[in-house]
């Protein structure tokens, strides 16, 4: 190989590095990032106490996810972590989704669940789950979680590798965005009175 080569290839190689190194959330140069206009800080600021219903309050009627995230818990700004606590009541379901920004690690603390994600092949891969078990999510692929017995509910706990994962629901950003109706029908092979069912179904 010339040296000419050599040369390009480096460069190629240490730009390809480069962009591995920017997938994630930003490194910072600091031990942690204030908000603006946040003079003081003490314990409290790196405190989250919304789980703590996942102890006291009884089971929600319906799947509810508790985020501990950038939003909730501004300390985690920068620190490339976060928390998701998720309820199942019995035949519940977390509906399709993705994560745009981070892979997730599921921690079953409770019952079992059906999981599952689709690969870009379209390929499915999926798992039932038990108290105590752990599945991972790759970033950004479809996935889901179900409780498929009819007498107990589960719960399980994710840890995800950024401060704001992000969460891309397909039913809600599919039917409940202002994407025209008939894009939706001639993308499902349908017709507009079905995605008009899909939309009302929906918000009921």
């Amino acid at each position: 190989m010339s040296l000419g080569k050599k040369m390009i290839f480096l460069a190629l190689v240490a730009l390809t590095i480069s962009q591995t190194a920017k997938a994630g959330d930003p490194d910072i140069l600091t031990d942690f990032i204030l908000p603006p206009n946040y003079n003081q800080v003490d314990g409290n600021f790196f405190t989250f106490t919304g789980l703590r219903s996942l102890v006291y309050d009884p089971i929600p009627p319906s799947f509810k996810v508790i985020k501990a995230n950038m939003e909730q818990l501004p300390a985690l700004n920068g620190q490339s972590v976060s928390y998701a606590a998720l309820v199942y009541p019995s035949n519940s379901v977390n509906p399709v989704h993705t994560h745009p920004r981070s892979a997730e690690l599921l921690f079953v603390l409770q019952g079992s669940l059906e999981v599952g994600f689709v690969d870009t092949k379209n390929k499915l891969y999926c798992q039932t789950l038990q108290t105590g078990d752990i599945f991972v999510f790759p970033k950004g692929l479809v996935h889901f979680q179900y409780n498929a017995d009819s007498k107990n509910p589960a719960m399980a706990l994710s840890a995800f590798g950024s401060a704001n994962p992000g969460t891309v629901s397909l039913p809600n950003t599919l039917f409940n965005s202002t994407i025209n109706d008939s894009v939706l029908a001639l993308s499902f092979k349908t017709d507009v009175a079905t995605i008009k069912k899909i939309k009302a179904g929906l918000k009921g």
